[in-house]
């Protein structure tokens, strides 16, 4: 099933009614691998389809993480955004604190240790998350620093 069918799947099973500007603001969530805030996926939208206001865009963002479609992430910059989750890879991050850059990093060693961990104290996984916090070469040698 398609990510598309996956929402529609999952907007009829809360009973909720299938709309045109939901499927606009889907459609273009799923048309960038962007890590975006509610305002930036607003933003886009709008300059598709002038009509769809924020508050519509904001429940839809709500509706498509409950799907399983996406999943919120907290860079530590006071803005939440959200990623593609559905048929997507797991990554976690590194993040520089100083200019908000991230990168998504992948290791199966990291992963391996993490299930470890997770056998060991007798926990049943249902997901994770590593974010690793720092400063990312361009700033460690002295690059622009964002302002707080």
């Amino acid at each position: 099933m398609d990510a598309k069918q996956k929402f529609e799947q999952f907007v009829a099973e809360e009973g909720l009614r299938h709309t045109e500007q939901r499927d606009k603001v889907l459609g273009v969530f799923l048309g960038t691998e962007k890590h975006m805030t509610v305002q930036e996926l607003y933003d886009l939208v709008r300059k598709k389809h002038r009509g769809i206001g924020y508050a519509t865009v904001a429940r839809t963002v709500k509706l498509i993480c409950e799907s399983g479609l996406c999943r919120q992430v907290d860079f530590g910059d006071g803005a939440l955004r959200y990623e593609h989750k559905y048929e997507h890879q797991h990554h976690d991050h590194l993040i520089c604190v100083e200019c908000g850059k991230f990168e998504e990093i992948y290791s199966p060693k990291l992963e391996k240790i993490q299930h470890e961990l997770v056998k060991k104290h007798g926990y049943i996984q249902k997901s994770h998350k590593l974010d690793i916090f720092g400063i990312c070469p361009k700033c460690a040698n002295g690059g622009i620093r964002k302002k707080s």
